[in-house]
C-alpha cells in the first residue's frame, strides 16, 4: 500500500469510526431521553399517588378505632411491686478482692455506692409507677361510677382524639349524666383540603387543575362527617356513655361581613347501639350521619356550594329517657356545686369568728 493509500484508509477508518460515535451518540441521546421521560412518568405517578392518599386520609378517619377500655380491669390490677436493694455489686467486689488480694480491696466501697445508686433509680422509678397506678385507678373507679371529673380526666388522660387533632380539629366536652356525653367539635380541615385536581394524562403526563367548588365542598362535608363518626367510636371506646351529643363547627364566609367564621353546621345525637351497627370500611361518611337524629343538610350545602348555619341540638332533644336523666343531673350537679359553695362559706366565717375569738381573748 503506497503512502497515500495508507493516508486515505486511515482517513476513511476515522470517518467511519465518527459516524459510529455519532450513531452511538445519538442512541444515548435517545436512551436518556426516554430515561428523562421515564422518570417524568414516575415523578407524575408519585404526585397523583400523594394525592389521592391525602383525600383518603381526610374520608377515612371515621375508619379508625381504638380498643374497648376496659376499666374494671385497671381497678383490678396489682399495684407495682416496690425495689429491694440488693447487694450485687457489693457482693462481686468483696469476691474479686478475697480471690486477688486475700482480703477486702477498697472497691468494696464503690461498688456498695453502686448498689445504692441503683437502689435509689429503681425507688425513684417505683414511685412514678405507682403514682400513676393510684391515678388510672382512682379514674377508673370514677368511670365505673359514672363520675363527671372521672370521665373528663379519662379523656384527658387517655386522649383517643389525636389523630384527628393532627389534621386541624378541637375538641370540647361536657358530661351531661353517666350515660350522656356532649362534645364541641371545630373542624379546620379546610387548611388540609388540597386545592387542585391532580391526575395523569393518557401519556403519562402529570395534569392539575384548580378543584370545583363544588367537589371541594363535598371533600369537606364527608371529612367533618367523617370527623364526627370517629369522635363517637372513640367517645364509646373509652366511656361508657350510651349517647353523644356532637356539634361540629367549620369555617364558612358570613354573608354579613364577607370572612370567613366558625359555624356550627352539623348536630348529631350518636347512640351507641346503632352506631355499632355500622360497617365502617364501606360507609359514606355523608350518608351514614343522615341515619341519626341530626341537623344539617348537606345535600343543600352541596348546591349552595357552602355549609348553612343550625341551631345545635341540646339534652332537650335526646331522647325522653336519656333527656330526662341528663336534667335530673344537670340539677343534682348544680345542687352540689352550690352546696360546696355554701360549705367553703360557712367555713370561710367560721375560721374568721374563731380568728377574732383568739384575737379578743388575747387582748384581754
Amino acid at each position: 500500500m503506497t503512502p497515500l493509500q495508507a493516508m486515505r484508509a486511515a482517513a476513511a477508518e476515522e470517518r467511519r469510526q465518527q459516524r459510529a460515535a455519532q450513531i452511538r451518540q445519538r442512541e444515548l441521546a435517545r436512551q436518556m431521553k426516554e430515561q428523562e421521560k421515564l422518570s417524568a412518568q414516575q415523578q407524575a405517578r408519585l404526585e397523583v399517588d400523594a394525592f389521592e392518599n391525602q383525600l383518603e386520609v381526610l374520608l377515612s378517619v371515621h375508619k379508625g378505632e381504638s380498643p374497648p377500655f376496659d376499666w374494671q380491669n385497671v381497678v383490678n390490677e396489682a399495684p407495682p411491686l416496690p425495689p429491694v436493694r440488693l447487694r450485687l455489686q457489693e457482693l462481686r467486689a468483696i469476691w474479686e478482692a478475697a480471690r486477688n488480694h486475700g482480703g477486702v480491696g477498697a472497691g468494696v466501697d464503690e461498688a456498695r455506692n453502686a448498689d445504692d445508686a441503683l437502689f435509689q433509680a429503681e425507688t425513684q422509678a417505683y414511685r412514678k409507677r405507682l403514682e400513676e397506678w393510684t391515678r388510672l385507678r382512682t379514674i377508673a373507679q370514677g368511670v365505673l361510677n359514672g363520675e363527671e371529673k372521672a370521665y373528663i380526666d379519662a379523656l384527658l388522660e387517655m386522649n383517643p382524639f389525636e389523630e384527628i387533632g393532627v389534621l386541624g380539629s378541637v375538641l370540647h366536652f361536657t358530661v351531661h349524666s353517666k350515660a350522656v356525653l356532649e362534645a364541641g367539635l371545630k373542624v379546620n380541615g379546610r387548611q388540609s383540603i388540597p386545592t387542585h385536581i391532580k391526575s395523569l394524562t393518557a401519556s403519562g403526563k402529570l395534569s392539575t387543575k384548580a378543584m370545583p367548588r363544588v367537589r371541594f365542598q363535598e371533600i369537606y362535608q364527608d371529612y367533618v362527617c367523617s370527623c364526627a363518626l370517629r369522635v363517637a367510636r372513640e367517645a364509646f371506646a373509652l366511656l361508657p356513655v350510651r349517647i353523644l351529643l356532637l356539634t361540629a363547627s367549620a369555617e364558612m364566609v358570613d354573608s354579613g361581613t364577607g370572612k370567613f367564621g366558625e359555624q356550627p353546621v352539623l348536630s348529631v345525637i350518636f347512640e351507641r347501639d346503632q352506631l355499632r351497627a355500622l360497617d365502617f370500611e364501606r360507609i359514606d361518611p355523608s350518608d351514614a350521619v343522615e341515619r341519626f337524629q341530626h341537623r344539617g343538610d348537606f345535600k343543600a350545602s352541596r348546591k349552595l356550594e357552602a355549609f348553612a348555619p343550625i341551631i345545635p341540638l341540646g339534652t332537650g332533644d335526646l331522647p325522653v329517657d336519656f333527656a330526662i336523666e341528663a336534667t335530673l343531673e344537670g340539677a343534682l350537679t348544680a345542687v352540689r356545686r352550690v352546696r360546696s359553695a355554701i360549705d367553703s362559706a360557712r367555713d370561710r366565717i367560721r375560721s374568721h369568728e374563731v380568728a377574732e375569738a383568739s384575737e379578743g381573748s388575747s387582748v384581754e
